[in-house]
């Protein structure tokens, strides 16, 4: 089987020295219009997750990722599932290609809905499962675009919608997510999440953003030669940083425009270094959605809609 590339972003900014997992308590919360309500834990301040079960077994902690495209099932929990691979992936991240397999399983359920017969990835989760040993995987868009999703930090909660009722309840600036420019090539459930923003430092140019809950801050990718006179604006932190932490490099604060609204100096990063076989990208980096107390993202509509009231 040919190996297909997809998209996932667990890894963007867990190797860059940020706390460990920290959990609040919101218990009270509720999700707007009786729509039924998750309670994540929270882990590095922003990584969102949720008990799933596999194959009806579990449950297992999973990380809420809407810019990564496929589920993804760390190698130890895929052989006790006893998981066959149907042949190889290559999973994109911010600055490397890497490889893993492709399997199905017969049912994936998160806040009592199930998914038949999805196909995940297996692929070592080694850098997310360094900021918490308990994740066992990523439940992607191939999950979430069944539904509409409202993350709420400010309340640590989070709605997944199949009755169309939060939309109604829920109020802003609708940003209309960025059609891909070959969609062919995109598999069912697995578009990317991309809205377009402008930058303090990138003129008159529009940057295309991935919208991602899997990060923890926002990203810009190297070798972006729309964005090069900015890039070149990157710092490493420190003269005495370690490897780890070269990884990425600092830009100068960015204004975000999105829609009607000013995010004013948002700190963005870049790769250090990326891999020469990465691919290219229509996307210009990497919008966090941990940026903002909420966000909501309806996926039949392909609109999103920050901090709406």
């Amino acid at each position: 089987m040919k190996s297909q590339l997809i998209r996932g972003s667990l890894w963007v900014l867990l190797a860059a020295g940020l706390p460990l997992t920290s959990t609040l308590s919101h218990a009270e919360a509720r999700c707007p219009a009786n729509v039924s309500t998750l309670h994540p834990r929270l882990v590095a301040e922003s990584l969102l997750v949720i008990p799933v079960k596999i194959n009806q077994a579990g449950p297992f902690d999973f990380m809420v990722d809407t810019g990564s495209q496929p589920n993804i099932i760390d190698p130890s929990l895929a052989a006790s599932l006893e998981l066959k691979s149907q042949g190889p992936v290559g999973l994109v991240t911010a600055s490397t290609l890497l490889q893993g397999s492709v399997a199905t399983v017969t049912s994936l359920e998160a806040g009592g809905y199930t998914l038949k017969n999805p196909a995940v990835v297996v692929e070592d989760l080694g850098a997310l499962q360094a900021a918490d040993p308990r994740i066992r995987g990523v439940l992607g868009e191939n999950f979430l675009a069944h539904f509409d999703v409202l993350i709420d930090y400010s309340h640590l909660i989070l709605c997944l919608d199949r009755s169309k009722s939060l939309q109604g309840e829920l109020h802003g600036d609708r940003i209309p997510l960025v059609s891909p420019k070959h969609p062919e090539d995109e598999l069912p459930f697995l578009n990317r999440l991309v809205v377009s923003v402008s930058l303090s430092d990138s003129g008159d140019r529009d940057v295309l953003l991935q919208l991602d809950s899997g990060s923890t801050g926002p990203v810009l990718y190297s070798g972006n030669k729309k964005l090069e006179r900015l890039l070149r604006k990157a710092r490493l932190q420190g003269p005495n940083v370690d490897e780890v932490h070269r990884a990425f490099a600092v830009l100068p604060p960015q204004d975000i425009r999105i829609g009607n609204r000013n995010v004013r100096k948002v700190p963005f990063v870049t790769p250090a270094s990326a891999a020469a076989n990465v691919p290219d990208r229509e996307e210009d980096g990497i919008l966090a959605t941990v940026l903002f107390e909420r966000v909501y993202i309806n996926h039949s509509g392909r609109y999103v809609i920050f901090d709406p009231k």
